[in-house]
């Protein structure tokens, strides 16, 4: 299978590809960013204007591709007509990083939200099958991403080990969200910075930030509506230097500001990259 992120420099910023930013996102200036990410569930069969300014973009952009529906976790078999139609699209486009999330979204229908698994090792067995099988069937090296998540399920193991126990069965890699991480330190009591020391390098082929919505000093819900924060800026530094530079992606899903603010980000992230120092964590 062709590596995850291959047709990436290590040091790319990218921004997410949303329908409410097709416009900007083609009158931007060029070097603005690096790279789109979309999630072709979104994408796959959508013709007309839409379709034309999305082939234009990744005529123009590398695009990555970030699933939302698949259900890694989920209970019933794997949608495999949908995972053709999504292989078909990424070829088409010409797509080396596909990542999807470590949860399910699926029970006889689908339920509009990502659930966490039980941290237990019949989910591990689980879910690292159903990987091997989207891998399989999609002919490439996936990375799962660590969802943030509200209330803990049923649990054998923490959720960094359970994390590091799928991506050693499913031998797949990791697409580290670090603003999942604070949101989930926040909520769950837990040491960010000690999470991501956890995460094993040789598997994170990427990194996601975000902005959250501060509920209560105790409370944080990942919402991708606003600047990305103080404290995962922070960690996404702690990051580069304890895993090494990835190509690192932007998310905004609403709340969109004038795309100067969010190229602004964007540059931001840059900046980290070039401070980062691999091995020697600040």
């Amino acid at each position: 299978m062709p590596a995850t992120a291959s047709s990436l420099p290590a040091a790319s910023a990218g921004l997410g590809l949303r329908r409410d930013l097709l416009a900007e996102l083609a009158a931007a200036p060029d070097g603005a960013f690096d790279f789109l990410e979309c999630a072709p569930d979104n994408w796959v069969g959508i013709g007309g204007p839409p379709g034309e300014a999305l082939a234009a973009l990744a005529a123009r952009h590398p695009l990555t591709c970030h699933g939302l529906s698949l259900s890694l976790g989920g209970p019933e078999p794997l949608d495999r007509e949908f995972l053709a139609r999504t292989r078909a699209f990424l070829d088409r486009h010409r797509v080396h990083h596909y990542s999807e999330h470590l949860s399910y979204c699926t029970d006889e229908g689908h339920l509009y939200d990502l659930l966490p698994l039980p941290f237990t090792e019949a989910a591990v067995r689980h879910v690292a099958a159903r990987i091997g099988q989207a891998q399989d069937l999609l002919g490439r090296r996936i990375a799962v991403e660590n969802i943030a998540y509200y209330a803990a399920p049923w649990r054998d193991m923490d959720e960094a080990d359970f994390i590091n126990a799928v991506l050693d069965a499913a031998d797949c890699d990791l697409l580290l969200d670090v603003n999942n991480v604070q949101v989930n330190a926040v909520n769950h009591g837990y040491d960010a910075a000690g999470f991501i020391a956890r995460m094993p390098s040789r598997r994170v082929a990427g990194y996601h930030v975000a902005g959250h919505l501060d509920v209560a000093p105790d409370l944080k819900v990942d919402t991708h509506g606003s600047a990305v924060s103080e404290p995962v800026w922070g960690l996404l530094a702690l990051a580069f230097d304890l895993h090494g530079v990835r190509p690192t992606l932007l998310e905004r899903d609403f709340g969109f500001p004038p795309l100067p603010e969010l190229l602004d980000e964007v540059a931001h992230i840059r900046r980290i990259q070039a401070a980062a120092t691999p091995g020697r964590p600040r």
